[in-house]
């Protein structure tokens, strides 16, 4: 495996700021990917008063090659996290919030419900704008009909992967069925749609393109793109760490393919300075 390189190693920074976060979330016993998936921008967010919220628990009902989130059976499902949610909003003074979730492919909905929950209490005591980042709910269009009733400010749900590489990374999941989803919010609401994949899993330019052009036929606004970090062993491998004047070639690939709004780098993850996308999103 190649070695990592220097532009991708993060300092641990430990702040008054990063300790309330942290305090926060402990009292209103909430999880974040932050935490979960070892998410290297973990340090920046906490020194900005933010993190993204992992709902439903904390292991997942599908096991991806690639995420540090560990598979088992869940729990049920905790019915004052809303709640709590939207008090974590309110007193972190958030004017964007962003909430995921692990897979509950046990339960009928996917847990939709619970996302739909999550934003009515965040809308009853704040006016943050609300992302939220979804598994693929097995297509089910009841479930996201329930997720467009809902209204967040924008709807997220990750391809990860290219198509040839999917099975390997996803073996759960369907590279048809992702881009089903997105395109269905994207038909059936005005809801902002964003995607994201990683790259060093042994994917080339054209495979990249590809499903750009596929993201982009889906209806899809805003795309993020970064490098895939090996979380253990037990993953899968990194095939390459990719330059920062591949990056750039990235940025320029999404322009051509036609991406107004997108995050690019070797750091970014799904919701890096995603309030700053929406924005732009909206110009």
């Amino acid at each position: 495996m190649p070695r990592l390189p220097e532009y991708l190693k993060r300092p641990i920074i430990d702040t008054e700021k990063t300790k309330t976060v942290r305090r926060i979330l402990k009292a209103k016993c909430l999880n974040t990917v932050c935490e979960g998936a070892r998410c290297p921008n973990k340090s920046e967010c906490y020194s900005h008063n933010t993190a993204t919220f992992l709902i439903m628990g904390k292991v997942c009902t599908r096991n991806c090659r690639y995420c540090n989130i560990s598979p088992a059976r869940p729990e049920p499902l905790d019915s004052d996290e809303p709640l709590h949610v939207a008090q974590a909003v309110k007193e972190l003074g958030l004017k964007y919030a962003v909430i995921t979730s692990v897979t509950r492919d046990d339960l009928p909905d996917g847990g939709a419900e619970h996302f739909k929950n999550c934003i009515n209490e965040i809308r009853k005591i704040s006016d943050a704008k609300i992302e939220i980042l979804t598994p693929d709910f097995k297509g089910n269009t009841s479930a996201l009909d329930t997720i467009i009733m809902s209204k967040p400010d924008v709807f997220n749900h990750n391809i990860e992967t290219v198509r040839r590489i999917f099975k390997t990374a996803r073996p759960q999941g369907d590279y048809a069925c992702s881009l089903n989803v997105l395109n269905y919010i994207k038909k059936n609401s005005s809801i902002v749609t964003k995607s994201g994949l990683m790259v060093g899993l042994g994917e080339s330019m054209e495979d990249i393109e590809k499903t750009l052009i596929d993201l982009k036929d889906a209806g899809v606004d805003i795309i993020t793109i970064g490098q895939y970090i090996q979380p253990s062993k037990a993953h899968l491998e990194v095939s390459k760490y990719y330059t920062l004047e591949e990056y750039e070639d990235l940025k320029k690939l999404a322009r051509e393919v036609g991406f107004k709004n997108y995050q690019i780098g070797p750091l970014v993850r799904s919701s890096y300075q995603a309030m700053t996308t929406f924005c732009d999103s909206l110009k």
